[in-house]
Parts: structure tokens; C-alpha cells; sequence
């Protein structure tokens, strides 16, 4: 669990600072992904540091449990792939992002998608382990004590 709550608060900020950037800097970031795609060294470059990344987070995180540390799993997984498609098939990379950036829905929706996971890992990292640990102790001191003659028998 710890490494699902440190992976959370690396990952959660992350995907909300670019969720933010995505959604109300929309034509910057079309124009960033537009000049981005038109150069397969810088494609390679991002699959490289993509399947790296990815490649440490399976390696130390790959949980497959139906409860929210799975999205991190996940994160992992699409980062390998991902990163292999850059790295050996470049043009297929440019071919399918200049796709993704050709729709009317990027990049808000991409935005969206990423600050609502960031949110939620950034709860699950920050936020979440901290109130069970509050809720946690309340609940052992509001446990009913034994007397000392019970204790006793």
C-alpha cells in the first residue's frame, strides 16, 4: 500500500497540473501536439521516456486488485505500450496522435479525463490514507473500556 500512495502523490499532481493546462490552454497545447507530431525523433524521444516509466511502475506496482491502486497498474501498462508503439513503429505513433489532435473533443475531454484521475489519486495519496488513520483512532478511543475486575477473570 505504500507504494500505491507514493506512486498516487507522484502521478495524482501530475495529471492535474496537465488536466488544468489542457482544458484552459486548449489552442497552446494543439499547437505544442501539432509541431510535436511532425518529428519522429521527438516521438522516439517520448517513447523512450515513456517505456521507462512505465517499466518502473509495473515493475514495482503491478497490482491487480479491484480497489484504486489497479489505475496505477493501469497507468503503468498503457505507458509500456505506448512507449514500445513510439519507439518501433514512430510513424504509426504520428499517424494515430494526429488523429487524437485532429478531433474536436482534444483536448478538453483528454483534460477532463486527466484531472478527474488525478483528483482521485491525488485523494488516494494525500487525503484518504490520513482519514483512515484519523477515523481509525477515533474509533479505538471511542472503543468501550473493560474494568480492571473484568480484565481480571
Amino acid at each position: 500500500m505504500q507504494r500505491s500512495i507514493f506512486l498516487a502523490r507522484l502521478i495524482g499532481p501530475v495529471l492535474i497540473t496537465v488536466g488544468i493546462a489542457l482544458i484552459f490552454n486548449s489552442d497552446t497545447y494543439r499547437y505544442m501536439a501539432e509541431q510535436f507530431l511532425v518529428s519522429y525523433a521527438l516521438i522516439y524521444v517520448a517513447g523512450v521516456i515513456a517505456l521507462f516509466s512505465g517499466l518502473a511502475i509495473v515493475n514495482l506496482h503491478n497490482i491487480w486488485e479491484w480497489k484504486w491502486p489497479v489505475i496505477i497498474t493501469v497507468l503503468g501498462w498503457l505507458a509500456v505500450i505506448g512507449g514500445a508503439v513510439r519507439i518501433l513503429v514512430p510513424q504509426e505513433g504520428q499517424i494515430m496522435g494526429t488523429a487524437i489532435v485532429g478531433l474536436d473533443i482534444w483536448p478538453g475531454i483528454p483534460g477532463l479525463i486527466m484531472l478527474g484521475f488525478g483528483l482521485w489519486l491525488f485523494y488516494e495519496g494525500y487525503l484518504a490514507h490520513a482519514l483512515r488513520a484519523r477515523r481509525a483512532a477515533a474509533a479505538k478511543h471511542s472503543a468501550p473500556k473493560q474494568s480492571a475486575s473484568k480484565r481480571k477473570r
